[in-house]
């Protein structure tokens, strides 16, 4: 008999060749019903695996935090898919049909793209293949057979072609169709409930351009109907959030391909914003007491080869520009140029800290797929600082940043945020610098300042920085999503490459830390996650017009102006819409630009020196004194109510 630990911890025992499958039936009824794969020792499995050995044992099924089981789920769908592209489409050729965080997509070659109309009818045909309920069975074949077996797919055959002579070849059939497939995969179609196409697009065989177009079309499928209409209400939600179209409908940014892919323009309301949150943190930074400085967005390799980047970032760094006998890049951090603005002089230990802050430009290499919007640019600008300590220092500058972090927060309405402490992936040589006794002295200081600080944490291999590991900020957006924001990062590593040095107090030399931190991070990316937070609806210390005055007729427009200039005077973003159109087409209109405040000015507020106030949120709220309101909207902006 073999011995079975279970996730749980609990064990079992089974007779060797036990399917997965068999064992989920032995736990229980339920668990047999809604299992989508095994995993053994970490390694996930078909249902089908029939297990040797003593082993941990995992079955996953479809729910919210089980990803591997969810892609099982998926995976199978695609096969459901791809047969009924092949019962509608006989000479469709295959391409792969992969399995993705959200759903799956299936590549088609066939002869015109996919209307409309097609995909109505595939998915129809999906749920008739649902409803047959076919048995999918596993079987594998030598290479000569697994080729005869394909010989009308050139891209199974092609796939086929590469892999080691000796290696197991699968397939799953699934009635009158056949896959080439790795798994795994559910017991039968009709484990699959609830199937949905979401769009289709072009996509080349293996992502070159040099091969052919093919057809991906993308879906998802759940156990549940009402999983389903939660998943596309999520879905239209995103579309309303995007940050793209408000953007766009607000006018807050622009792009244009005569400037290029990945560099957006800021456009006057947009660059409101941009301003106010650059001089807002900056203030903070100021109060703290760090020194900002410019630093140039091109420099000589030879400093990212000191620095370590070129060795670990070169990929993402845009190409070479030979200048005389320079070669020179565009950066994509500033850490090597705060570096030596550190070592421009000698410092004693009595200087630290030295916290050097910068708003600076930087530049990525992104891939013209991979660019959107705001969210992932080429160029960006980056709230950056780096605090230069003696080692006894450490807690409490980190402790500061936090405490920074916690005060951003507050101002913005973040509240659902959790701590990742960010570790290397030890047996990844290549990511991260190679020095044992360095990273082990850097990740027990960072437990050991958050578990002083008594700030919940949990731990993710692989997210450190190449130098360092590092404190990152999760928040969950409005759609369940977690973003970094803010992060925070122990570099022994760069002091040493860069040589710094301080005069302790022993009047020796010695070597400081650095803190690498970002509280906003980009500014691109941060405006671009606010959009999609307040759904383009910015609270008035931040929104780019703070108050509409609308004049009822021509009489109230010396008056309206007259306001406007009085609130000007005090730092409010005014504008008056004296155009002659009725006060009702006004109101709607300032309501889609989502301005805070509107203020609606006729005779008897000239009479009574008062305004009609109608809130974005709240509506009509009344009549008050010029004054009164203007001091009323101060106080909101002041406290960022």
């Amino acid at each position: 008999m073999l011995k079975i630990t279970l996730k749980d911890g609990s064990k079992i025992e089974i007779e060797k060749g036990t399917k997965i499958i068999d064992v989920a039936q032995k736990i229980s009824e339920g668990l047999a019903r809604n299992a989508t794969c095994g995993e053994i020792n970490g390694e996930i499995k078909d249902l089908r695996y029939e297990i040797q050995e003593d082993c941990d044992l995992v079955i996953h099924t479809f729910n919210q935090e089980d990803l591997e089981g969810k892609k099982a789920y998926w995976h199978t769908t695609s096969h459901i898919m791809a047969q009924a592209v092949k019962r509608l489409f006989p000479d469709v050729k295959f391409a792969i049909g992969p399995s993705i965080d959200d759903g799956f997509y299936y590549d088609f070659d066939v002869e015109k793209p996919f209307t409309d109309e097609d995909k109505e009818k595939i998915e129809e045909e999906m749920k008739k293949i649902i409803k047959e309920d076919i048995k999918i069975e596993r079987f594998s074949l030598p290479k000569k057979e697994a080729l005869e077996l394909m010989k009308e797919q050139p891209y199974k055959q092609e796939l086929i072609e590469e892999l080691p002579e000796g290696e197991e070849i699968s397939f799953y059939k699934q009635g009158d169709f056949t896959d080439l497939c790795a798994g795994p995969h559910l017991m039968s179609t009709g484990k699959v409930k609830s199937v949905k196409i979401l769009s289709s697009s072009g996509a080349y065989w293996r992502g070159s351009e040099k091969n052919k177009m093919l057809q991906r079309i993308y879906a998802i499928s759940f156990p549940k109907a009402s999983m389903l209409q939660e998943y596309l209400d999520l879905l239209e939600e995103a579309r309303q959030r995007d940050h793209r179209k408000i953007g766009k409908e607000l006018e807050l940014f622009m792009t244009h391909e005569l400037v290029g892919s990945g560099l957006p323009m800021y456009l006057p309301n947009g660059a409101t914003i941009r301003r106010i949150l650059e001089r807002y943190i900056q203030d903070k930074e100021i109060a703290l007491g760090y020194k900002h400085v410019y630093t140039p967005s091109l420099a000589n390799v030879s400093l990212y080869k000191t620095s370590g980047h070129w060795e670990h970032y070169k990929e993402d760094m845009f190409p070479v520009m030979k200048m005389d006998t320079e070669e020179m890049v565009l950066r994509p951090m500033n850490c090597p140029h705060h570096m030596l603005i550190y070592k421009n002089k000698m410092h004693s230990y009595r200087d630290l800290p030295i916290r050097i802050g910068e708003l600076a430009h930087d530049f990525r290499y992104e891939s013209s797929g991979s660019v959107c919007g705001l969210e992932r640019v080429r160029e960006m600008c980056q709230n950056d600082a780096h605090l230069f300590v003696r080692p006894d220092q450490i807690k409490e500058e980190f402790g500061q940043v936090v405490k920074l972090i916690l005060s951003v927060y507050e101002d913005f309405g973040f509240d659902n945020y959790s701590f990742r402490l960010s570790l290397r992936d030890k047996e990844n040589k290549e990511k991260y610098f190679d020095d044992d006794e360095m990273w082990e002295i850097a990740e027990n200081q960072l437990r050991e300042i958050l578990t002083e600080l008594n700030i919940p944490y949990y731990e993710a291999e692989g997210e450190a920085a190449f130098y360092g590991p590092k404190l990152d900020v999760q928040i969950k957006t409005a759609l369940g999503h977690d973003v970094t924001i803010s992060t925070c990062q122990l570099d022994f590593l760069l002091p040493q490459r860069f040589e710094l040095e301080y005069i302790g107090e022993d009047g020796k030399a010695h070597r400081p830390v650095v803190i690498h931190r970002a509280i906003l991070g980009t500014f691109d990316r941060f405006l671009s996650f606010l959009i999609e937070e307040y759904k383009g609806a910015f609270p008035a210390w931040l929104a780019p017009v703070q108050v509409k005055i609308l004049p009822i007729t021509d009489n109230q427009h010396e008056y309206a102006h007259k306001i406007a200039k009085k609130y000007e005077e005090k730092g409010i973003r005014v504008e008056v819409d004296d155009r002659s159109e009725k006060t009702g087409y006004k109101i709607r209109e300032a309501q889609l630009e989502k301005v805070p405040y509107m203020l609606i000015v006729g005779e008897k507020e000239v009479e009574a020196n008062t305004v009609s106030i109608r809130s974005r949120e709240e509506g009509d709220i009344g009549a008050k004194a010029v004054d009164e309101f203007m001091k009323d909207l101060l106080d909101e902006i002041e406290n960022k109510k």
